[in-house]
């Protein structure tokens, strides 16, 4: 038997995307009126003029959520400010944060075509939860994997875990030839959800910015070109650490639940790094023209993608899908870069474009979490 393991003799590549949300779509003021009714906070009047103008500065018009008003009437403690809910709310996400996942991994499946049999790995990434077993050996049962499927499972790897996801599958995909890789990012906001407080003011920017949803990719290398449709090749992919930052974004977990932490310093560290990141991913191609690619960039927030357009000199049409799933989804956390990606393979076909990259050869997909760190993943598209 040979056991030397042989590599893939391409680069790795996207075959297929999946999304799902849940089925509760709120618009922003239907949320800002009732967060405050919900949460028995509706006397907090200046707290919610300060809500108000932070979900408009967002620039989110509406968000899907998982929790319903009698979800919460059901745990009061998690609508509270800091009252101890975390064995409720981990009661609740073991459950649902599966349950999602699965959705968008059948819509990738279905896309690919393919029998489940043929996935060989398994990563799963998610901030909602923390059990062991967790989503992945869950959604093994309900997806019908292989029970000698490869298992890899992300916990709080904040924002950039849909990036980070996408440069393990690629290890993967290219290391074992012949393997297929199912990517499977779901989120459940309610793990930070709590209620208004004077005390804890700074935490009504994570309630106004994050929403639920749940996104899937398989990633294989060497296509079968006659019952495999690749979409994206994944070039490159790298991490970066920011020096000095371990203390702007952040996640606890206590008793309490969630407790994310969001410094307005965040689109300025990233601004003066970004253009650090791209060119040592695209040197190699001698690319130094950030206009001549495709972009997929992990919104965060409305001045992220303002400051790293200026910082770039970005023509407008550059950031516009970012910009319309924050708009339409709101933060999504880790799913939110492959929604974008999703979207703009969609709007290129839709448009009548030469490949998946809205026309262009080279794009670059992006993703900011906690540490600061940047995901800069060079992709290729394929022609339409």
């Amino acid at each position: 038997m040979d056991l030397v393991q042989k590599r893939s003799k391409s680069f790795a590549t996207v075959l297929a995307v999946g999304t799902a949300v849940p089925p509760q779509k709120i618009s922003v003021d239907y949320m800002i009126d009732n967060y405050f009714r919900v949460t028995n906070t509706e006397h907090l009047t200046e707290l919610k003029k300060k809500f108000a103008k932070i979900c408009k500065a967002t620039t989110i018009q509406s968000k899907y959520l998982y929790a319903t008003e009698e979800t919460l009437k059901e745990h009061p403690n998690i609508a509270a400010s800091m009252e101890p809910s975390l064995d409720d709310r981990l009661d609740i996400l073991v459950e649902e944060v599966p349950k999602l996942g699965k959705e968008a991994a059948l819509a990738a499946i279905k896309e690919w075509g393919q029998p489940v049999s043929k996935i060989t790995h398994l990563i799963v990434a998610t901030n909602s939860g923390a059990d062991c077993p967790g989503a992945d050996a869950r959604l093994v049962h309900l997806l019908g994997l292989s029970r000698t499927v490869k298992r890899v499972m992300l916990y709080y790897q904040g924002c950039h875990a849909g990036a980070s996801s996408l440069r393990l599958a690629k290890d993967l995909a290219e290391n074992n030839r012949g393997a297929r890789v199912l990517i499977i990012t779901s989120e459940n906001i309610l793990h930070a959800f709590r209620g208004p407080a004077e005390a804890y003011a700074d935490f009504l920017v994570s309630q106004a910015l994050f929403a639920d949803g749940a996104a899937a990719v398989i990633v294989g290398a060497d296509p079968d070109l006659e019952t495999e449709h690749p979409l994206y090749e994944i070039v490159s992919a790298r991490e970066t650490m920011i020096l000095n930052t371990m203390e702007e974004l952040g996640m606890q977990l206590r008793e309490v639940g969630n407790l994310i932490f969001l410094s307005p310093s965040i689109p300025k560290h990233i601004s003066a790094n970004i253009e650090g990141c791209l060119l040592e991913a695209f040197s190699p191609l001698g690319i130094t023209d950030w206009n001549s690619l495709f972009w997929v960039s992990h919104p965060g927030g409305p001045a992220i993608l303002n400051q790293v357009e200026a910082k770039l000199k970005l023509d407008k049409d550059k950031l516009h899908l970012s910009r319309k799933i924050l708009s339409e989804y709101g933060n999504l956390s880790s799913p939110t870069v492959l929604f974008i990606l999703d979207k703009l393979r969609k709007e290129s076909v839709k448009a009548g474009k030469s490949t998946t990259g809205d026309g262009l050869e080279y794009g670059v997909l992006l993703g900011f979490g906690p540490g600061l760190s940047i995901e800069t993943v060079v992709l290729r598209s394929v022609p339409i």
